[in-house]
């Protein structure tokens, strides 16, 4: 499987739009032509967005009874042959997961943008947060792998959406835009370039699609309407997708090939980037919209002499596990601030040989320089 550079469909430069509006500039510009979703806050704007483009370029706009309805048209649309795409936020998340485990399983390249907001359930539709980390890895039963990405500006909605359908169409996998509310419905300027460099997924008639002996251990995906003959199941099954629901061998040979499409890939799909951390004594690592407030911070102490730095996690699944390892031998002690009670910081856990320290939030607002400086004092 090759990449290809492709005209974009929106006018090259500069360009003034809001997170939620990037995102779907760059579901278009990796070739997205299908989006099947339901309004919800604080993501409508991408839906908005998508219903007014999607005809501009010949592509396919639905607005669907629930957000069930939606994933569900979003993999019956990727088995068609198209790039699709929704847009969420926490409790449309969660009416997904289902379907969400499905795609995983049959191996069915979408991605979701979840726009996150102050939960649980309903909470505060129109407040930041970042609860849902944890549920895009786990929200579905059993073993299986998924991409999330979080973007942390603008221009990385645009980015990292265009990257998360290269992700998905290249191992076959849901991968997930992790955005928050404040970035969501933040307005910057923007650069959107001439070319962008789009993967596709392969194909190869007659051949299995659920089975490979190919290194990536990921298989071509035929396309219903091609001539090829097609059973797409959620139950265990072979390489041609005969049910097989009752052979062991079978069920692990299959599922360790899921996972390890994506574990085996990790150094190529995982990105991070860090700042300042080669001299630091204290390490802040962040993502989303709080990495772009760790970054001020880190940059305004380091003028007053406090030798701290940041690692910005850009992939959260699969996690970054070397990088954070790498991080924690460098310095004493690492804070993680996050829009939540502590999920990545739980995981952090894992991998630093130093001191982690949680620094949560769940109120509805973003987290303001002032409380990690505040951290910082106390240690």
């Amino acid at each position: 499987m090759t990449s290809k550079w492709v005209k974009t469909t929106f006018p090259k430069g500069l360009h003034y739009l809001s997170g939620n509006e990037a995102a779907a500039e760059g579901a278009i510009a990796a070739g997205c032509r299908f989006y099947a979703g339901y309004p919800i806050t604080p993501s409508s704007e991408t839906m908005e967005r998508m219903a007014i483009r999607l005809r501009e370029v010949g592509g396919i706009f639905i607005q669907m009874e629930d957000e069930i309805a939606s994933i569900s048209a979003v993999i019956g649309a990727s088995w068609a042959g198209a790039k699709a795409t929704t847009a969420t936020s926490g409790p449309g998340f969660s009416l997904m997961q289902e379907s969400i485990g499905y795609a995983a399983f049959t191996e069915t390249p979408c991605v979701i943008i979840d726009v996150q907001r102050a939960g649980p359930c309903t909470g505060q539709a129109t407040k930041v947060g970042s609860g849902d980390i944890m549920q895009a890895k786990w929200g579905s039963q059993g073993d299986y792998q998924v991409i999330a990405l979080s973007p942390w500006s603008v221009q990385e909605m645009y980015n990292l959406t265009l990257r998360a359908f290269n992700l998905s169409e290249r191992y076959r996998v849901p991968t997930m835009v992790m955005a928050d509310e404040a970035i969501g419905h933040l307005r910057e300027t923007i650069r959107i370039p001439e070319k962008v460099e789009v993967w596709d997924r392969k194909k190869k008639r007659g051949g299995p699609p659920f089975g490979t002996e190919e290194e990536d251990g990921v298989p071509p995906m035929p396309v219903f309407g091609e001539g090829e003959r097609l059973l797409v199941t959620g139950s265990t099954h072979d390489a041609f997708g005969f049910r097989k629901t009752d052979d062991p061998k079978v069920h692990a040979a299959l599922v360790e090939r899921i996972n390890q499409k994506i574990i085996k890939n990790s150094k190529t799909i995982i990105e991070t980037e860090d700042h300042f951390l080669e001299d630091s004594d204290i390490g802040l690592i962040a993502y989303g919209f709080t990495a772009r407030t760790s970054l001020y911070v880190v940059k305004r102490l380091r003028k007053a002499g406090v030798k701290v730095g940041l690692l910005r996690l850009k992939t959260l699944w699969p996690f970054p596990e070397e990088a954070v390892r790498e991080a924690g031998r460098k310095v004493k002690k690492v804070i993680v601030p996050e829009m939540n009670q502590g999920q990545v910081a739980g995981e952090i856990k894992k991998y630093c040989s130093c001191e982690v320290i949680p620094l949560g939030q769940t109120n509805g607002e973003v987290i303001r320089p002032e409380k990690i400086i505040e951290a910082l004092k106390k240690i």
